[in-house]
Protein backbone atom coordinates (compact mmCIF):
# COMPACT_ATOMS: atom_id res chain seq x y z
CA UNK A 1 0.00 0.00 0.00
CA UNK A 2 1.63 3.25 -1.04
CA UNK A 3 0.72 6.10 1.12
CA UNK A 4 -2.62 7.20 -0.14
CA UNK A 5 -2.81 10.75 1.87
CA UNK A 6 0.84 12.08 0.54
CA UNK A 7 0.49 15.03 -2.13
CA UNK A 8 3.61 14.77 -4.73
CA UNK A 9 2.65 17.86 -6.80
CA UNK A 10 6.14 18.49 -8.76
CA UNK A 11 8.08 16.03 -7.36
CA UNK A 12 9.41 13.43 -9.35
CA UNK A 13 10.80 11.16 -6.39
CA UNK A 14 8.44 8.01 -5.17
CA UNK A 15 7.43 9.17 -1.02
CA UNK A 16 9.77 7.11 1.08
CA UNK A 17 10.68 6.78 4.61
CA UNK A 18 13.81 5.57 6.18
CA UNK A 19 13.98 2.47 8.42
CA UNK A 20 17.41 1.76 9.31
CA UNK A 21 19.45 1.02 6.21
CA UNK A 22 16.44 0.62 3.94
CA UNK A 23 14.55 3.61 2.31
CA UNK A 24 10.75 1.94 2.27
CA UNK A 25 8.25 2.56 -0.22
CA UNK A 26 5.86 0.34 -0.05
CA UNK A 27 4.57 -2.32 2.44
CA UNK A 28 3.07 -5.84 2.01
CA UNK A 29 1.10 -7.39 4.50
CA UNK A 30 0.98 -11.14 3.76
CA UNK A 31 -2.20 -13.42 4.71
CA UNK A 32 -0.44 -14.68 7.57
CA UNK A 33 0.24 -11.76 8.90
CA UNK A 34 -3.29 -10.72 8.72
CA UNK A 35 -4.28 -13.51 10.45
CA UNK A 36 -2.14 -12.98 13.09
CA UNK A 37 -3.22 -9.23 13.37
CA UNK A 38 -6.85 -10.69 13.77
CA UNK A 39 -5.42 -13.05 16.10
CA UNK A 40 -3.16 -11.28 18.44
CA UNK A 41 -3.53 -7.37 17.81
CA UNK A 42 -6.62 -6.13 16.83
CA UNK A 43 -10.35 -7.87 16.09
CA UNK A 44 -12.01 -4.56 14.36
CA UNK A 45 -9.93 -3.20 11.61
CA UNK A 46 -8.54 -6.57 9.92
CA UNK A 47 -8.47 -5.62 6.10
CA UNK A 48 -5.13 -5.39 4.66
CA UNK A 49 -5.57 -1.76 3.98
CA UNK A 50 -6.44 -1.06 7.74
CA UNK A 51 -3.22 -2.62 8.11
CA UNK A 52 -0.92 -0.87 6.09
CA UNK A 53 -2.09 2.67 6.70
CA UNK A 54 -1.51 1.86 10.81
CA UNK A 55 2.00 0.50 9.63
CA UNK A 56 2.36 3.76 7.06
CA UNK A 57 1.81 5.95 10.02
CA UNK A 58 3.94 4.50 12.51
CA UNK A 59 6.71 4.47 9.91
CA UNK A 60 5.92 7.74 9.23
CA UNK A 61 6.21 9.01 12.76
CA UNK A 62 9.41 6.88 13.87
CA UNK A 63 7.80 4.75 15.89
CA UNK A 64 9.33 1.51 14.45
CA UNK A 65 12.20 0.06 15.45
CA UNK A 66 14.62 -2.89 15.62
CA UNK A 67 14.11 -5.30 17.77
CA UNK A 68 17.58 -6.58 18.31
CA UNK A 69 20.50 -3.78 17.13
CA UNK A 70 22.39 -6.63 14.56
CA UNK A 71 19.18 -8.35 13.46
CA UNK A 72 17.24 -6.85 10.21
CA UNK A 73 14.30 -8.81 10.24
CA UNK A 74 12.11 -8.65 13.95
CA UNK A 75 10.78 -4.55 14.34
CA UNK A 76 8.68 -2.85 17.46
CA UNK A 77 6.07 -0.42 17.19
CA UNK A 78 6.16 1.64 20.45
CA UNK A 79 8.47 -0.76 22.05
CA UNK A 80 5.35 -3.13 22.27
CA UNK A 81 3.97 -4.62 19.04
CA UNK A 82 6.68 -7.32 17.93
CA UNK A 83 6.79 -8.17 14.11
CA UNK A 84 8.39 -9.76 11.68
CA UNK A 85 9.35 -7.98 8.12
CA UNK A 86 11.59 -8.93 5.38
CA UNK A 87 12.85 -6.19 2.29
CA UNK A 88 12.60 -6.57 -1.35
CA UNK A 89 14.01 -4.22 -3.56
CA UNK A 90 11.75 -2.13 -6.08
CA UNK A 91 11.87 -3.01 -9.30
CA UNK A 92 9.74 -0.09 -9.97
CA UNK A 93 10.72 2.52 -7.60
CA UNK A 94 14.82 4.95 -7.23
CA UNK A 95 15.15 8.06 -5.70
CA UNK A 96 16.06 10.88 -7.22
CA UNK A 97 20.15 9.76 -7.96
CA UNK A 98 19.24 6.19 -9.13
CA UNK A 99 19.64 4.21 -5.60
CA UNK A 100 16.57 1.29 -5.27
CA UNK A 101 14.01 1.78 -2.98
CA UNK A 102 12.20 -1.37 -0.86
CA UNK A 103 9.42 -2.73 -0.48
CA UNK A 104 8.73 -3.75 3.38
CA UNK A 105 6.73 -7.00 3.68
CA UNK A 106 5.21 -7.87 7.07
CA UNK A 107 5.95 -11.95 7.18
CA UNK A 108 3.96 -12.20 10.55
CA UNK A 109 2.66 -10.10 13.93
CA UNK A 110 4.42 -11.80 16.93
CA UNK A 111 2.31 -9.98 19.44
CA UNK A 112 2.25 -7.51 22.28
CA UNK A 113 5.00 -7.64 24.95
CA UNK A 114 2.86 -6.21 27.40
CA UNK A 115 0.33 -9.65 26.94
CA UNK A 116 3.09 -11.59 26.21
CA UNK A 117 6.18 -12.37 28.51
CA UNK A 118 7.87 -14.13 26.84
CA UNK A 119 8.10 -11.91 23.67
CA UNK A 120 10.47 -9.76 25.48
CA UNK A 121 13.54 -12.00 24.85
CA UNK A 122 13.14 -13.69 22.18
CA UNK A 123 15.87 -15.35 21.58
CA UNK A 124 15.36 -17.50 24.69
CA UNK A 125 11.63 -18.02 23.47
CA UNK A 126 13.26 -19.24 20.17
CA UNK A 127 14.62 -21.72 21.64
CA UNK A 128 12.91 -23.15 24.34
CA UNK A 129 10.69 -23.61 21.51
CA UNK A 130 12.23 -25.58 19.37
CA UNK A 131 13.89 -27.43 22.38
CA UNK A 132 10.15 -28.16 23.31
CA UNK A 133 9.12 -29.13 19.60
CA UNK A 134 12.20 -31.54 19.48
CA UNK A 135 11.53 -33.36 22.53
CA UNK A 136 7.34 -34.06 21.25
CA UNK A 137 9.03 -35.27 18.26
CA UNK A 138 11.39 -37.41 20.51
CA UNK A 139 8.54 -38.91 22.45
CA UNK A 140 6.13 -39.27 19.15
CA UNK A 141 8.57 -41.32 17.86
CA UNK A 142 9.04 -43.30 20.51
CA UNK A 143 5.44 -43.94 20.89
CA UNK A 144 5.53 -45.41 17.10
CA UNK A 145 8.32 -47.68 17.70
Amino acid sequence: MKDKHTERWNTYEPFHVVLGDKRVADIIITNHARARWTDRVESEKTGYSDIAQYMWECLKEGRIISYYRNEQDVYTIDDDLVFVAEFAVSDKDTDLLGQPLHKMIVVTFLGRMSETMELRDLKTYYSWLRHSRRMTLIKNNRKRR
